[in-house]
Order: structure tokens, then sequence, then C-alpha cells
């Protein structure tokens, strides 16, 4: 088999040199060449002394984004793009860092395992496809006859399979000895069990600051110190720039509802007419998403849709089409294929309400003049200039790295990404375009990301320990009243401090409780205090609280017995997960990748600049 997988690799391998001397010969004759050392071998990372490529980071950016685009049905934005970069930028690096470990720890994958593997442990892949599948279940006798097969060597599968398998078997030995020993007792499944089972209810009453007759409170600079050295991760800030933003808005009148209300009242017509619903939808529809798949929005409940919408589907017969319908995102036709009680399996056509031809038009070439005046320049005036001859006026918008842009409540596509592409104060960007609007930018001012200096965070810091000491500074008031609840009621005590008590609902140990937090010391106490009893203070979010436990209910021990074996397995699975996970950080962070994409792509933009 390894021989017809090898056999077949050739035609995988042609695809990749072709794909090569493409990219080869644009790069030699786009006059990139002898003009910047940005080629097809520079590096954009360094790890442990071994170069990521380039050329291999765009393909895998490439790779993810054609399959977004699939899913989505439309373009990406820069700031979707910025994700798939980054995304594939982690990747390039875990896959370096795991081969090296490799190497170090003498994994290696034989012949033999690739082939047992290909034979009994299919890919995720194809275990979810339908064609392998019997009675809606994998089929291991379909994908072995498969393997067997003629179309399985021509098509590459087989080529795929090796390739797979040589990435996934050594991962999985390495992550096998660094989890293999997990272990969980009894006792540890127990004490986990009756920490969502056992229940309490309590009344308490909240000690907050306002019983403070005095809230001063004195942080020394070398508390502040100390708990900034403790924290340090805690302070680190997203790079930041200020940014003009033009608005060519697309704006819509009420001449453009009505089109889009005749276009929906002739495709219903359309399917009155015998035109099948679901070709209606694939040819017609703006919901991209669904209209491939024939407008289906599957199956569901209640509270999936806009009342508007979910009122006319609820009020439909099966396999009826409604009439249009108007939401926020434009008309509607609905049908329901299927109802079982309020689960609907339902279809729709949506018809966007936009801007008419003419209106269009008129847009399209106030944004082609704002582009052509401001668009892509390095000259900061000429921002201004297009401003000023469209009779805009420029917004100043704050963007934070890898969070996109909203502005007047609307999302800004791709700006946030550009502004951080490696761009100076002062460019302006490309013509951006959204269903909304037309955004052209200029960044005015850049701040890199980063570790925050002491300095600027000692404030934040001196209000959390502030607040800390001025809860602390209530345990004496707290414990006063507790002594009195216990000489008295609580109900008592709390009327003669002018305070309410509160009762709580049943809760377990994770919950959270309003007034008290999760996790607090007083929801730990609430398990140990004797049920009758007084007890407190004990800290809770905001305040001390004194309590009272009303009533406890433990878990039952036969109830855990039946799920124990169950339990255990997933929380191995979720230790062992944990184990890697932690262990694939603990690896990124032992060396210093050497990121050196920002600098490649302005060196690359530029020397692309005629």
């Amino acid at each position: 088999m390894l021989q017809s997988m090898r056999s077949a690799a050739k035609y995988i391998w042609i695809v990749l040199i072709v794909a090569f001397v493409g990219s080869f010969l644009l790069y030699e004759t786009s006059g990139l060449a002898g003009r910047s050392p940005v080629t097809t071998t520079t590096a954009i990372a360094t790890v442990n002394g071994e170069d990521i490529l380039l050329t291999s980071w765009q393909n895998a950016v490439a790779t993810l984004e054609q399959q977004q685009q699939q899913q989505l049905g439309r373009g990406i934005t820069l700031d979707e793009r910025k994700t798939l970069e980054d995304r594939a930028f982690d990747e390039l690096v875990t896959e370096l860092l795991l081969q090296q470990e490799y190497t170090r720890r003498g994994i290696t994958v034989t012949d033999d395992e690739i082939l047992q593997a290909a034979r009994v442990a299919p890919p995720p892949q194809a275990q979810q496809s339908p064609d392998l599948q019997t009675d809606g279940r994998f089929d291991i006798q379909k994908y072995q006859r498969l393997l067997a097969s003629p179309m399985a060597r021509q098509s590459g599968m087989l080529a795929g399979l090796e390739a797979y398998y040589r990435n996934e078997i050594p991962k999985q030995k390495l992550f096998d000895q660094i989890a293999s020993d997990a272990y969980v007792s009894d006792e540890r499944l127990w004490q986990i069990y009756r920490d969502r089972h056992d229940s309490t209810q309590i009344s308490y009453v909240l000690v907050g600051q306002s019983a403070l007759t005095d809230t001063a409170v004195t942080v020394t600079d070398a508390e502040i110190a100390q708990f900034f050295e403790r924290n340090k991760k805690r302070f680190s800030r997203p790079g930041r720039a200020v940014v003009s933003l033009l608005t060519v808005p697309r704006s819509v009148t009420s001449a453009d509802t009505v089109q889009a209300k005749t276009r929906v009242d002739r495709l219903r017509a359309e399917i009155v007419g015998g035109a099948k619903f679901e070709d209606i939808a694939k040819r017609e529809s703006t919901d991209s998403v669904s209209g491939a798949n024939g407008g289906a929005l599957g199956k569901g409940g209640r509270g999936r849709f806009t009342p508007n919408f979910e009122t006319a589907a609820y009020a439909l017969k099966t396999g009826e089409l409604s009439q249009p319908v108007l939401t926020p995102f434009g008309w509607h036709l609905i049908r329901v294929d299927e109802r079982k009680g309020d689960t609907l399996d339902v279809r729709h056509i949506l018809i966007a309400i936009g801007q008419s031809d003419s209106s269009a038009t008129r847009t399209d070439r106030r944004a082609d003049s704002l582009a052509s005046i401001g668009g892509s320049q390095e000259d900061p005036t000429l921002f201004d200039k297009a401003a000023k001859t469209l009779g805009l006026s420029p917004a100043s918008v704050v963007v934070f790295e890898k969070e996109p842009l909203s502005y007047a409540g609307r999302y800004v596509p791709s700006v946030s990404a550009w502004a951080f592409s490696g761009v100076r104060a002062g460019e302006t960007s490309d013509l951006f375009d959204s269903p909304d609007a037309y955004y052209l930018a200029r960044v005015d001012s850049i701040t890199a990301g980063g570790q925050q200096p002491l300095a600027e965070v000692k404030d934040d810091i001196r209000r959390r320990l502030s607040k800390e000491q001025r809860i602390e500074k209530l345990r004496p008031i707290a414990a006063q009243l507790a002594t009195a609840a216990r000489a008295s009621t609580l109900e008592a005590a709390a009327a003669q401090k002018g305070l309410s008590v509160e009762k709580s609902a049943p809760f377990a140990r994770v919950d959270a409780v309003q007034g008290i937090g999760q996790f607090e010391p007083a929801i730990g106490a609430s398990f140990t205090v004797p049920v009758g009893q007084i007890g407190g203070p004990f800290k809770a979010v905001d305040g001390m609280v004194v309590l009272r436990v009303d009533s406890r209910t433990e878990a039952a021990r036969p109830a855990f017995e039946a799920e124990k074996a169950t339990q255990r397995q997933q929380l191995l699975q979720s230790i062992r997960q944990q184990r890697v996970d932690e262990f694939l950080v603990n690896l990124r962070e032992s060396v210093k990748v050497a990121d050196k994409r920002t600098t490649v792509l302005s060196a690359l933009r530029r020397q692309a600049t005629p």
C-alpha cells in the first residue's frame, strides 16, 4: 500500500511544483528580484535556529482562506484574513517545535505503523463521509474496500493518508508520553461529583462598604510592586492606533424597499407557478450560505429567529409557502418542511434590501472618486483633499490590534487589520467595501502593544488593593453582627444594624450566588457550617457575609456509582488534554520566536509599489 501511496504522491508533487514555478516566475517578472531582500526563501520567523519561510506561511494561509471562503460563501475581509494569518503562523511554529521535540525524544514512525493505522484508525474526515456510512454510522468495511480500490491510488488519496499518518502518529506517541500516566482515584471522582450535586440553601447578610465610617486605606508602593511582579501577564496590552475614517454610506431609500418587495413577489409567483423552492433559493437568495443548500436553515425550536420571522414560520402548515415577511435582514419567503411539536425544519429565501441600480451607481462613482484622490497614498494631505473635495467629515477612531473596528454601531471591515499590517503613520488605505458603506482610512498614530510598565498600571493596582483592604476592614463589623446573631437571630441582628437578610436559592459548591460571587470563601463555608447555625464573617466578592445554613442535601452515592465509569473516562480525557495543552504552551514559551512578519510584509508591499 505504501508503494501505491508514494506512486500517487507524484501527482500531488506535480501540482505543487507547478504552483511553485508559477509563483517563482511571477516573482521574477514582477521586478521584485534584485530590488529587495524579500524572496521566495525569505524567513518570516526563526524557531530554535530553524526558519519558517514566507512561502510556507503564505501557502498555509491560502489553504485556510480557501476553506473559510467555501464555508462563508463569500470573500473574506482583512480582519478575517488576519485571524487566519495568525492561526497559520501558530500552527507552523507549533509543528516545527513538535518536529524538534520528536528528534530530541527519538520518536519515529515506521511504514508498518502507517499501514496499520490506515487500516484500523481512519481519519475524522473519512469517518464523517456520508459515502462511508451504513444506516447513519461509519462502516469500516466500506472504508477498507475504498483503500484497496484503484480509485484510492489514482485520486492521490493514499498519498494524502500517508502524509496524514506521518504527521499524526509521532504526535500521538509524544502526547502518550506526556499524558499516559494520568490517574484519578475514586475519592477524587466522588469529591468532584459532590461539588456539583451537594446543595445548600442559606440566609445571609452582606456587610458592604457603605457600613464603613472610615474608608481610608493605605496601599504602599512596595505592595503595588509586589502585586505587579506576581501578575505581570495581566498587564499586557494590544497595539493601539488612532485612525481617521471617511465613510461613503450606501443609503437605502423607501423606493429600494419597494423594489425588493416587488422582486420577492415575483419569486413567490414563480414558486406558486411550479418552480422548485430549492432552485429559486440557490439562484436568488442573498443568504448565500443557506441558499447554496436550497434555503435550508435546519431543525430547531423557538428562539432561533427574529420575532417577525418566527411568528410567520410557526403560523405555517407543513409544506405551505409564506407571504413575503419583512425583518431587519430584508424580505423572506419561508417554507416549513417538517414540524414536530415546537421543532421546525425551515427553509427561506432572503432578498436583502439594498440600493437600486441607479442609487448604487451614484454611490459607486462617489467612492471611486474618494479612492482615486486619497486611496493607497503615503502623503497624508491627500486624505484631507479627498474629504474636502467630496464634502466628507473625517471621524477620529481608535482601533486595537486583533479587534475588528466598530463605528457608529456598525462593523467596519478590514481597517483594524490594515492599520497593524506594517503601515506607517500618515499612510492611507485602499477603499474598503461593506454592505452598508465604503470606507477609507488614514493612520494618524500607532502605539505598539506588549507588556505595560508598572508606571502605567500603578493606579489600577492601587484601586484593586484598596478595595481588598476596605473589604478586610469590614471584618470586625461583620464579626459583631455574627456575635449578635448567635445571641438572638440573624434577622434581629440585621435589623439592629439597618441591614437586610437575603435568602438564596439552593446552590452547589461550583455555582455563583447573587451578592456573594463564585468560589468565594462564603460559598465554601455554606457547606461546612452546621445546619441552623450562624457562620461568619466570610469574604465575598464585594464585602463580608454572615450566614445561616437553612438546609443542606448531600449527593447520593448510588447515583454516583452508576455514573462513575463515564465520569472517570471524561475526566481522564480532560486531564490528558490539559496536560497536552500545558505542554504545548510551555514548549512555545520555552523558546523565543523571532516573528518577522510585519517587517517582511511591509518590505514586500513597498517593493511592489512602482
